[in-house]
């Protein structure tokens, strides 16, 4: 099981796509229960190019053994997988999925609020008062939090695209927590089904989240058939910005390759010198 996702790797003004890498990251042990997520390289550059030549350079027998990838929405990974790997399984990771309904949603808020009052988000607005109330999952709230986000909503008429748009991102989290891994397949296929197509006028936020999904919407049912996410890949990548915190910096990209392979690739403890 393979996670993929880009890692910036030092931050320089005007270095662009170069101060950008590609990590890939072993997820077999956490999916099967037998260990810590291992780091296997970083590659220059967030590109298909960069993740298809990494699995190009690989014997048939490795990438044979590849049945799953992970990664978030960027679509030249997804090309590359999909190209180099014809048999492996991709997985959109539910954060991402996740965090693209939550924009959505603030965006749906950002214009009612516009077209209701005229200004930007300002204390007393309803829908200020409860712009991060609507992002929080509804079982997380108290009472005080649920009767505020519920006045909110019901403040005017007009908030209507923002309720049934708060309504969609409860589902979607919903069915990701469902504890049967099937029912949580079988809500959420229905969720993205009814999203896709045929919107009310004034759900354009919603609309458009519909057909992101739906385009995706193999990789995102098939989290549940795996159970795979790139939760441990963000995590080493999190580790890897500690990393470069405490060496003050890289500016040697191979350099930078080797420490992070030594720090996060399981390599410590079979190096003499350390």
């Amino acid at each position: 099981v393979l996670g993929v996702d880009e890692h910036k790797w030092k931050h320089v003004r005007g270095e662009g796509d170069s101060s950008f890498v590609t990590v890939l990251v072993d997820l077999t042990p956490i999916v099967d229960g037998t260990g810590p997520a291992r780091l296997l390289d970083v590659v220059a550059g967030r590109s298909k190019a960069a993740l298809k030549d990494w699995l190009d350079a690989r014997d048939q027998s490795f990438r044979d053994r590849i049945r799953v990838v992970t990664m978030d929405g960027f679509a030249g990974y997804h090309t590359a997988t999909a190209e180099a790997l014809d048999k492996a399984r991709t997985v959109m990771d539910p954060f991402h999925v996740v965090h693209l309904a939550a924009q959505k949603l603030t965006l749906c808020r950002q214009r009612v609020q516009q077209d209701t009052c005229g200004h930007r988000g300002r204390s007393g607005d309803p829908l200020f008062g409860i712009r991060r109330t609507l992002l929080t999952r509804i079982g997380l709230l108290s009472d005080k939090q649920a009767t505020k986000l519920q006045t909110g909503l019901d403040a005017r008429d007009e908030h209507v695209a923002v309720s049934v748009t708060h309504a969609v991102y409860q589902d979607l989290i919903g069915a990701y927590e469902h504890p049967d891994k099937r029912a949580g397949k079988i809500a959420m296929y229905k969720l993205l089904k009814r999203i896709r197509t045929g919107l009310p006028a004034g759900l354009c936020e919603l609309a458009q989240l519909g057909r992101s999904l739906w385009a995706r919407h193999r990789e995102i049912l098939a989290y549940f058939d795996t159970g795979a996410s790139n939760g441990p890949v963000e995590a080493i990548n999190g580790r890897l910005e500690h990393l470069r915190g405490i060496a003050l910096g890289f500016r040697n990209l191979g350099h930078y390759i080797l420490r992070s392979l030594i720090h996060s690739g399981q390599l410590a403890e079979r190096l003499d010198a350390l």
